[in-house]
């Protein structure tokens, strides 16, 4: 199956530094992103109803970008949550990278709405 890359971008009330401490946390992670988080340095494990995957961290600058790897992703293929400050509205944007199956991009980028507009509710904005 063909994969493709997805870029989605979201504007946040909250700050840079708010959006990367709900992207990185365990117990933040939790409140919007999957059931379970569990981190060993870069190693993150998360679970979703019972199942679990493994990711590495990458790339990680602090409240500017997150690189992850999953374990048993396609070679090349990378979750991305980048983050700044836009200079002319002063809101913070988050832009996100994802894979999927071609044919799957509206399911995705449904499943990245629902997610995000979850963790618009739980980090402020």
């Amino acid at each position: 199956m063909d994969r493709v890359k997805l870029d989605l971008e979201f504007i946040f009330k909250a700050s840079p530094s708010i959006l990367y401490k709900f992207l990185t946390a365990p117990e933040c992670l939790v409140l919007w992103f999957c059931d379970g988080a569990d981190v060993t340095d870069d190693e993150y494990v998360f679970s979703w109803e019972g199942s679990e995957e493994s990711a590495i961290l990458v790339d990680d600058i602090e409240e500017e970008r997150l690189r992850f790897r999953f374990e048993d992703g396609e070679e090349g293929e990378y979750l991305e949550f980048r983050m700044y400050k836009s200079d002319i509205t002063q809101q913070t944007i988050l832009e996100i990278s994802d894979f999927c199956d071609k044919g799957e991009e509206k399911e995705q980028s449904d499943l990245w709405n629902t997610q995000v507009a979850q963790l618009r509710i739980v980090c402020g904005g």
